[in-house]
């Protein structure tokens, strides 16, 4: 008899842990490996996030909340998305969930039914398409290349929303570009979306606060306040605050929604940590002065990154707005054979050769649901950064 159930065979997975896990283990072997896999920030949890999760815990506020969280929490995540945002959301329209990504599977999987479709611009983060599908939903892959910034175009939505459609999933900042759309190419999407009623909106902004060059990030409800009524606004602290490992991800979306959700958390996780729940509360409304510190050396990192991937043969690097990925095309390596005779038909061929000849690891781009590219995350310090990208140099001169 399989032990296993049919679902787990409809999805993959994550490639990116996968990636990372055989850095690690490289590294265990007493290679030297530098890894530009993983999406987490090399920063530190502020301090005063921290101070504020031992005082909680010296508190004894260590036990069970309510599924969706401390209303204290759910109070300062209203507040962050009115001050950020100018949004209206009650603390009951809010919820909070163990990370940014059971937000996600909490909403797809209270909402979607055998059939139903789930928009996913490409290229999107790993866990879009599997969640979707462990909600017996169908994703709906359209690809934004690099000829357009790797965005989602209005005709594109247009043309693949069909009488199935229940969402859009909109990332933005994106993993793993970190492209960022406008106030404008948000507008033009969303009257798509008003022509549409039936079609709901998650996007998913956990990027949000780490944007560059004077980039103003918007979210959708800000721009069209119309569709407020059947869109899920998502964040969380794992990114901008450093705290992935808290695991704290919280939304705001219509009253009947956020119960759905929190009827199905209660049957799982029930809430995410007392602890950590503090310690969100200080993150929101606490000093951000932290955040701009580490948000100004992601901006210089992605500058030196891309000037140094640029000089790479056959490498084309786009300056992303946002988030702390580069995503560059490797079109022009492909087709090649390595100094150490391997060929590089596919970008897994490129990233599996990089990590075994440089030492360099990175996630290819069709993990992402878009080939012939490869993420790489600067969250790590410039030194690695640069004798990283040196690498890739030398790795893609060497190519025949």
């Amino acid at each position: 008899m399989k032990l296993t159930a049919e679902r787990l065979d409809r999805i993959a997975p994550s490639q990116t842990i996968a990636i990372t896990a055989k850095a690690r283990a490289l590294k265990a072997g007493g290679k030297n490996v530098i890894s530009l896999s993983a999406g987490e920030p090399d920063f530190d949890t502020p301090q005063n996030v921290k101070d504020a999760a031992i005082r909680a815990i010296q508190a004894g506020e260590t036990k069970y909340t309510d599924v969706s969280g401390t209303k204290v929490l759910r109070e300062a995540a209203a507040n962050y998305f009115k001050r950020e945002h100018g949004l209206d959301y009650k603390p009951e329209e809010i919820v909070v969930s163990t990370g940014g990504k059971q937000v996600i599977f909490n909403a797809m999987l209270a909402t979607m039914g055998p059939g139903d479709e789930a928009i996913i611009p490409a290229p999107c983060w790993v866990s879009y398409p599997d969640i979707v599908t462990l909600a017996e939903g169908k994703p709906v892959i359209v690809a934004a290349g690099q000829n357009q910034g790797f965005k989602l175009l209005p005709e594109q939505l247009e043309a693949a929303i069909t009488p199935k459609t229940k969402w859009l999933i909109l990332n933005n900042p994106s993993n793993p570009t970190g492209a960022a759309y406008s106030e404008a190419e948000l507008k033009a999407l969303a009257e798509v979306l008003l022509r549409h009623p039936d079609v709901w909106v998650f996007t998913d902004d956990i990027y949000e606060k780490l944007v560059y060059g004077g980039f103003k990030c918007k979210t959708i409800v800000e721009v069209e306040p119309r569709l407020k009524d059947r869109t899920i606004t998502m964040n969380g602290c794992s990114k901008a605050w450093a705290m992935t490992g808290w695991r704290i991800g919280f939304a705001g979306a219509p009253l009947a929604l956020v119960k759905a959700m929190d009827k199905l958390q209660g049957q799982s996780t029930s809430n995410t940590s007392s602890v950590s729940q503090a310690a969100a509360v200080e993150a929101l409304n606490g000093p951000q002065d932290e955040l701009e510190k580490m948000r100004q050396v992601y901006e210089k990192r992605r500058d030196l990154v891309v000037g140094l991937l640029n000089k790479a043969p056959g490498v084309h690097c786009l300056v992303p707005e946002g988030a702390f990925y580069v995503f560059p095309s490797i079109h022009g390596c492909l087709g090649k054979t390595t100094a150490s005779g391997k060929k590089i038909e596919t970008d897994e061929d490129f990233v599996t050769a990089l990590l075994e000849d440089e030492g360099v690891a990175a996630v290819h781009g069709s993990a992402f649901m878009f080939p012939g590219h490869f993420r790489a995350s600067y969250a790590t310090d410039d030194a690695s950064l640069t004798e990283a990208c040196t690498r890739i140099q030398r790795f893609c001169a060497g190519l025949k």
